[in-house]
């Protein structure tokens, strides 16, 4: 996230069990958006950026997500997805660590 601050991005997160921590380490910004599900996370996010693996995240419905996200990128540092199912999808696929990108069938 500090990453994304530097150049400028607001962050909408979310985790099941880090929101506490989260909040405490970082306090109340403006460009930090702590979320109650993975859901509204999504809502007017330019693109997902997965950095944790948790059961909750590995079978989203990605037509769902596809609607939610303005850019239609993933950047998944967990490689939790299948790149050929996700690029059914119209998504663009960045498998971080894997050297793999994924660009949209449709």
């Amino acid at each position: 996230m500090e990453k994304l601050w530097e150049q400028g991005a607001k962050v909408q997160a979310f985790d099941p069990e880090a929101m506490e921590e989260t909040q405490r380490i970082y306090g109340n910004r403006t460009d930090l958006s702590l979320m109650g599900t993975k859901e509204a996370t999504l809502n007017g996010a330019d693109c997902l950026v997965i950095c944790t693996e948790w059961q909750a995240f590995r079978a989203p419905d990605f037509e769902s997500l596809k609607e939610a996200i303005n850019d239609d990128v993933i950047f998944d540092g967990r490689n939790l997805f299948d790149p050929e199912t996700i690029s059914e999808y119209g998504l663009h696929y960045y498998a971080i660590g894997r050297g793999l990108s994924i660009e949209p069938l449709i």
